[in-house]
């Protein structure tokens, strides 16, 4: 729906997020994927949406999202990260076929939508990733995702995620080539090797040298756990980010989770280096990871935007969630004025698209830019009243994801009114839930 049409919404509320953060009262024109007119609009067009003053925003962006995963959410809780991957999510993600792939992917992204999230970077699992690219491709998200790396074949990996060096960099080749710009340039691949520990040194040195070759992005994860950073230490005999720093992996093409537990050489390094750093504060606060030095490094330049992870980590793909976690958890360590609610929505507006390079045509509600957003409601009691409310306070502490009405995505509109227009969503729920009984018997958590 929506595809090539001209589309006007009337009588809303613009979060614009451009240069002079205005809020507009007014209308907003789509022409095919992009922003074409802000303000008071005549033109004619091929379907008009009356807003009655409902809130139009950019379309959220999260940076790292497991797709793969959502399949498990609630099968792994309470659990400490090392134990919370070894012991449940990846026997788990080993168990995927490509049904199940698919399925888990959809299953996020009709989350994500119903949420107001428009774009993500996603990091699959070792096999069937092209599953989820389908997935990716027939749902109309925007993404940038890539195959999970794990080459470090140590006791603690199921046989199911081993893989060869050579191999896991032919396939994660192989998709690059089939895939990036596909879908009118939604989906762009990454070289995603999971973390440290999983990998040997001669992936991480290839990955950093095919991916500057292909000037690709690289997402992996670092510094979320003390655990992982001991290990990191005892196997390369250096800390995370400097050991990063010195495979040559480090700068704006890098997209790092978490980064929690960081010294002084390492903050200055992601600094330095404009190294992204994807904050996931509800997934550290349940895996009891630590909290992020977040405002700290903001402070000092980084380059930082907000995500979810997987749904098996916080439960959930709330994008509202995290801007409000993302506010919270920094003031009782820092005081009450510390990433005030405008800098947060920030982080999950022009932040994600600040993160993958994309912020010529993402992250705000402008004229020549892609028509990603989303339509917010402020009817509910939760929200009420709505006169003399700062606009941004509304969306971080007090809208929820089931505040969004409508999601539209390159200009084609993906939710409205709560209904999924991309994805048959019965069917979806009987796929997979048979997907996952079929996974646990495989791989015998049942």
């Amino acid at each position: 729906m929506g595809i090539g049409m001209r589309i006007l919404f009337k009588n809303a509320t613009i979060v614009t997020m451009n240069t002079g953060r205005e809020i507009v009262q007014g209308d907003l024109l789509v022409d095919g994927s992009e922003i074409t007119a802000v303000g008071v609009i005549e033109q004619p067009a091929d379907q008009v949406i009356e807003l009655n003053g409902d809130l139009i925003i950019p379309g959220l962006i999260q940076t790292h999202i497991h797709l793969c995963q959502t399949l498990f959410r609630g099968q792994a809780d309470d659990l400490e990260l090392l134990d919370w991957l070894k012991l449940r999510i990846w026997p788990l993600e080993g168990g995927h076929d490509q049904e199940s792939l698919y399925d888990s992917a959809l299953l996020g992204i009709g989350e994500l939508f119903l949420g107001g999230t428009t774009t993500i970077v996603d990091m699959e699992t070792v096999h069937h990733t092209e599953h989820a690219f389908e997935a990716i491709l027939l749902s109309g998200l925007r993404a940038l995702s890539g195959k999970v790396m794990m080459d470090d074949c140590n006791g603690d990996i199921p046989p199911s995620l081993q893989e060869k060096t050579e191999d896991s960099l032919q396939e994660s080749v192989d998709l690059f080539e089939k895939y990036h710009g596909k879908g009118n340039g939604r989906l762009e691949v990454a070289f995603t090797p999971r973390f440290v520990i999983s990998c040997t040194d001669s992936l991480l040195k290839e990955v950093s040298k095919i991916a500057r070759e292909k000037n690709a992005f690289v997402h992996t994860h670092a510094s979320e756990n003390r655990s992982e950073i001991q290990l990191v230490e005892s196997t390369r005999g250096m800390r995370n980010i400097i050991y990063l720093d010195k495979v040559g992996l480090t700068g704006p093409k890098l997209i790092l989770a978490h980064c929690i537990w960081l010294d002084e050489a390492e903050k200055e390094i992601l600094v330095r280096t404009k190294t992204r750093i994807s904050h996931c504060p509800s997934s550290n606060l349940k895996l009891a990871s630590g909290i992020a030095p977040i405002p700290e490094l903001m402070r000092r330049g980084a380059e930082v935007s907000l995500s979810a992870d997987g749904a098996p980590c916080g439960n959930n793909l709330d994008g509202f969630r995290e801007m409000r976690h993302a506010a919270l958890i920094q003031k009782p360590l820092h005081g009450p004025t510390v990433m005030p609610a405008r800098e947060v929505f920030e982080l999950a507006t022009l932040g994600g698209a600040r993160a993958i390079g994309h912020e010529h045509d993402l992250g705000s509600l402008e004229v020549g830019k892609k028509a990603d957003l989303a339509v917010v409601s402020l009817q509910g009691l939760h929200t009420w009243p709505i006169e003399h409310v700062d606009v941004y306070s509304q969306l971080v502490y007090q809208a929820v994801s089931s505040d969004v009405r409508l999601t539209m995505v390159d200009g084609q509109i993906v939710m409205k009114d709560r209904r999924l227009l991309t994805i048959d969503v019965p069917k979806l729920k009987d796929s997979s839930t048979r997907s996952l009984n079929r996974v646990m018997q495989r791989v015998g958590l049942v």
